[in-house]
């Protein structure tokens, strides 16, 4: 793959990822570690070069506010196109997207010295949803188009990095309206799974397209069997969330806020009618909440949701389409407090955001402020965005990549 098609490809598919770096040399395996705790922690961000055959480097540093670090001379190499990272059970996952093939999946952590080193190293099916649920990590791998339509669900011990059981879902049963469900991503919600997905014609010409574009629902299953139990369903806005994009968090007191951008298409044409918004479902319940819905279009100005990332205390981080009741233009960052429906444009951020870094984004130790990439024509920095000002402070500089993640363990 060309440098300018790969980067281009990151940007689509991590707009809002996270991770830290590090000055280490970082290029040295073991055998695991982690199993001291000694109260420290340690960043990992991960940059791409668009080299052919390096999807990025793991850069691992101590502090995220202030320096440089490159990725000249450092990081591990991560091979591949494309991949993906999440964190669970303290270990670091890089999940290798195998265009629709079996993938690597590496396993990381670090040792008591702080040292990024490999834990283990398996083969999983490529999926483009995974999330953590109690000790395991859960993806789903969802057919798009073709004859296939069932998903298939893993269960990945966190722990022993083992897929330890599976299930599927028919998806054109779960959709029931002639298209099929072509899941956003899934949430653990109390101890079931909450997965939104979306409606898509899936006909080889159209895939992501609808004729359904102003409904949203969200599979319920539990677990660990993965069962479905029901549907929730609501007209009020479109669907949740979006490809690879998580549209559902549970917050502190146990309720659930879904994000829909009303970006719903039909042969590449927004089709949505309904708002932009922000939807809940109350702990306990499996039922929307009809009293409550933020209309974040109208509060915005026009603009639509892209991508979400929770800070805490019902602020959220939200990623925003530049231009006004479009899914295009240069993306802007706001702030999003759910309970009080207030929203906020992020200010001292930069003008120009080439991409930042959603699905990946991690929280600062009191929980007041995202930690996030952002990636711009000048440069590349990881910042700091406050969830109760809405303010941005630049933080490390990142040299010779793009930042399409961040992360942080304890060792």
């Amino acid at each position: 793959m060309k440098k300018g098609s790969k980067i281009a490809l990151f940007a689509a598919l991590t707009a809002f990822t996270t991770f830290s770096c590090s000055s280490d040399d970082n290029s040295g395996s073991g055998t695991g570690g982690g199993g001291v705790d000694t109260g420290k922690t340690k960043y990992i961000i991960t940059a791409t070069t668009g080299a052919v055959g390096i999807t990025d480097y793991l850069l691992t540093t101590d502090d995220v506010s202030t320096g440089t670090i490159s990725t000249i001379g450092n990081g591990i190499e991560q091979d591949g196109t494309y991949r993906y990272y999440i964190t669970a059970q303290n270990n670091f996952f890089s999940l290798l997207y195998g265009q629709g093939n079996p993938g690597a999946v590496t396993t990381y952590n670090l040792n008591s010295e702080g040292k990024l080193v490999k834990k283990s190293d398996f083969q999983a099916e490529t999926v483009h949803v995974f999330a953590a649920v109690n000790k395991d990590i859960l993806t789903i791998k969802v057919p798009r188009s073709g004859a296939a339509s069932i998903a298939q669900m893993y269960k990945i011990d966190a722990e022993k990095s083992l897929i330890t059981g599976e299930a599927q879902q028919d998806t054109k049963k779960l959709a029931g309206n002639g298209e099929r469900a072509f899941f956003t991503w899934a949430t653990q919600v109390g101890d079931k799974v909450y997965m939104p997905y979306m409606s898509i014609k899936g006909d080889g010409v159209d895939n992501f397209g609808t004729v359904n574009p102003d409904s949203t629902w969200v599979a319920v299953y539990n677990y660990p069997e993965l069962k479905l139990e029901k549907v929730i369903k609501d007209n009020r806005t479109s669907y949740l969330g979006g490809y690879f994009t998580n549209g559902l968090f549970q917050d502190e007191n146990g309720d659930a806020y879904g994000f829909s951008g009303a970006v719903a298409t039909s042969n590449s044409v927004v089709t949505s009618t309904k708002s932009s918004a922000i939807v809940k479902i109350k702990k306990g319940t499996t039922e929307f909440d009809k009293s409550y819905f933020f209309n974040v279009q109208e509060k915005s100005g026009g603009y639509k949701i892209s991508a979400t990332s929770y800070i805490s205390k019902g602020k959220f981080l939200l990623l925003m389409y530049g231009n006004a009741g479009k899914n295009n233009g240069v993306p802007k960052l706001a702030i999003a407090d759910v309970y009080n429906q207030t929203f906020t444009w992020v200010t001292n951020a930069p003008a120009a955001l080439t991409s930042v870094t959603s699905r990946y984004n991690i929280t600062t130790e009191d929980g007041s402020s995202a930690v996030v990439g952002i990636n711009t024509p000048d440069g590349n920095w990881i910042y700091t965005i406050n969830g109760s000002t809405a303010a941005a402070t630049k933080g490390i500089k990142v040299e010779g990549g793009q930042i399409t993640a961040i992360a942080k363990l304890k060792y």
